[in-house]
């Protein structure tokens, strides 16, 4: 089965991308994050977050944004963010789908959201008062609900 591609755009938070590639390891998926990172690769708590299963993760590194893009076939992209009204639960996903997050303290950029508006999807809350989500907690609830949608994927443990 193709695995599912999990995106940081500019990630900034090094225990986020170290919780999102433990996320990958677990789930066989791959990491690719889009620089200039907020951090370095070597950071402790990147290590610390990934604890030591770094080794079982797939990671690719891209210079930028448009280099991903340019690499894709753009019916397998799927954004999120907290501008848009379309639920994530809306999307079909299908293995090798590119599971697109921005960055922790801006999201994704303008230009590309209002450019890829029909890919956009966004995670409910009820409150208001709550502006976004954890970037881990968010990649994590994205990818479960794909691997749901996969008629092979285990459904219980």
């Amino acid at each position: 089965m193709k695995r599912f591609n999990i995106v940081l755009v500019e990630p900034e938070i090094p225990p986020n991308t170290g919780s999102i590639a433990r996320l990958c390891g677990a789930t066989n998926s791959a990491l690719h994050l889009v620089h200039p990172l907020g951090f370095s690769t070597e950071d402790k708590h990147l290590k610390r977050a990934g604890l030591d299963y770094w080794q079982h993760v797939e990671v690719v590194h891209w210079r930028n944004l448009d280099e991903l893009l340019a690499g894709c076939d753009e019916t397998t992209l799927k954004f999120f963010t907290t501008k848009t009204a379309r639920p994530y639960t809306e999307a079909v996903y299908r293995p090798g789908d590119y599971l697109i997050f921005g960055k922790e303290t801006k999201g994704l950029p303008e230009e590309v959201r209002t450019l890829y508006k029909e890919l956009c999807y966004t995670l409910p809350m009820e409150n208001s008062n709550i502006r976004s989500l954890n970037l881990a907690m968010t990649a994590g609830i994205v990818l479960y609900e794909a691997l749901r949608q996969q008629p092979d994927y285990p459904q219980a443990i």
